[in-house]
């Protein structure tokens, strides 16, 4: 017997997370492209990077609630709540009349968003069956490819001839449909009430308190109050973050502690170099932006299209080799793109390299959230999630605040960003290779 994703049984599950995701990928690529216009605009450039902070930090702890609120009683329950304070952050922050406002708006936003994913990790794990699962995360990943395209360029068409403010409010309808076309699904998706609560709010809140020192420290590139401040942040979020995790993720004992651990040196990997890819090719090379947002674009259609092998190969390879190949792609396009620094090498080496690495994040990605379904404790999908979450969001914070102080210490000490680059691609590439030693594990029972 064949059955597919648009079946009746499963057809407005499909429809309403594919939605939602575009949706959610609109809105982040749409409000990175215009906030330079609000920023000039609403003044406050110092609170520039806090608007996507201060979403980061809410997010991990909407994540983290969520996923818990998700196995206890159902998904509809926090999707229901999370869509309602994103579609208010989006609402305030279309009215905001100054930069700590905005910044509180994403705050809010944060909190919702992160439901969403929470949500459609529980979903799939219960309710689609293990043929399915693979291709569902290949169509996750192709629904960020038409707002990867087409997102920037309408967000600034809009910002240019109505107005920025119109951006955030635009996208109120398409929340407000896509959610209720989802929320309607999930509410047959049962919850386990007799699972014994965990109590997670306080490490939540913990973890993005610790977070939010270590990026406030590793912004303000002061040789005394930067040491200080991450210092503090990791005493304050490293206890939270090992009860929010697997017992053993640090060590990567078992199957589900190693697919997490995967997933945060996947980010870190991936997004740590990728940040400066259009540093590499305008500035240090001298290129147009074109070229670079070539290069962009290579690594995302890459990324779908290993997302795509995974769909076709999973069960045939299994999840380990893929995740293994998927490291060993990426670390090779870290490498292509690390040999663009060098005047020998032609610039336009940098869209062939991204691609390379695109392809190895798309193959590895979608593999280790199916091994984290697979090996999640029936009823706890929430929390396996939610853990492979944070661990996805930490990988990425730190990749690119860690570049980007390798960055600035190059630039104020030699006057050109190359060392600093170089150093970050070649910190990448290394965990990169950690992450195929750590793809072994994927195999092994969970502990």
């Amino acid at each position: 017997m064949t059955f597919g994703l648009l079946d009746e049984r499963w057809r407005g599950l499909t429809v309403g997370l594919v939605l939602n995701v575009t949706f959610v990928a609109f809105e982040a690529l749409a409000i990175a492209t215009i906030m330079p216009l609000v920023a000039e605009d609403l003044g406050g450039i110092a609170l520039y990077g806090w608007v996507f902070s201060a979403f980061l930090l809410s997010d991990l702890v909407g994540i983290v609630v969520a996923g818990e609120l998700a196995d206890r009683f159902g998904p509809a329950v926090p999707f229901g709540a999370g869509l309602a304070l994103f579609a208010v952050g989006l609402l305030i922050g279309g009215l905001a009349p100054s930069m700590p406002v905005l910044v509180g708006a994403r705050a809010i936003q944060g909190f919702g968003a992160g439901a969403i994913p929470a949500v459609a990790y529980v979903v799939i794990g219960r309710t689609y069956p293990d043929a399915l699962r693979p291709r569902m995360f290949a169509i996750l990943s192709t629904a960020w490819v038409i707002p990867g395209l087409a997102g920037p360029a309408l967000a600034a068409f809009v910002a240019d001839h109505i107005g920025w403010r119109s951006v955030f409010l635009g996208l109120l309808p398409l929340v407000i449909v896509a959610g209720s076309l989802a929320l309607r699904e999930l509410r047959s998706v049962p919850g386990n009430p007799d699972r014994a609560a965990r109590r997670v709010l306080l490490d939540a809140v913990r973890l993005a308190g610790g977070a939010g020192l270590a990026l406030a420290g590793l912004q303000a590139r002061d040789v005394v109050v930067s040491p200080a401040l991450v210092a503090a942040g990791l005493v304050v979020g490293v206890p939270a973050l090992r009860h929010l995790m697997p017992p053993g993720t640090f060590t990567a004992r078992g199957a589900l502690p190693a697919a997490v651990l995967s997933r945060g040196l996947l980010t870190f990997a991936f997004f740590a170099p990728d940040v400066f890819v259009p540093l590499t090719v305008t500035t240090i090379r001298g290129e147009s932006v074109v070229l670079s947002g070539l290069a962009l674009t290579a690594g995302t259609l890459a990324w779908t299209t290993g997302a795509w092998i995974q769909e076709r190969t999973v069960f045939r390879v299994g999840t380990a080799p893929l995740v293994r190949n998927g490291f060993l792609l990426l670390a090779v396009g870290i490498a292509g793109m690390g040999t663009v620094l060098a005047e020998v090498t032609p610039a336009w080496f940098c869209i062939p390299a991204w691609g390379v690495a695109g392809l190895g994040i798309g193959m590895a990605y979608s593999s280790i959230s199916l091994t984290v379904l697979r090996h999640a404790p029936v009823g706890s999908e929430g929390a396996a999630a939610s853990s492979m979450q944070l661990s996805d969001i930490l990988g990425t914070a730190l990749g690119t605040g860690i570049g980007a102080v390798a960055v600035a210490a190059a630039v104020a000490s030699l006057g050109t960003a190359v060392v600093g680059v170089a150093v970050t691609d070649s910190m990448a590439g290394a965990l990169a290779i950690v992450g195929v030693i750590v793809a072994s594990r994927l195999r092994a029972p969970t502990a």
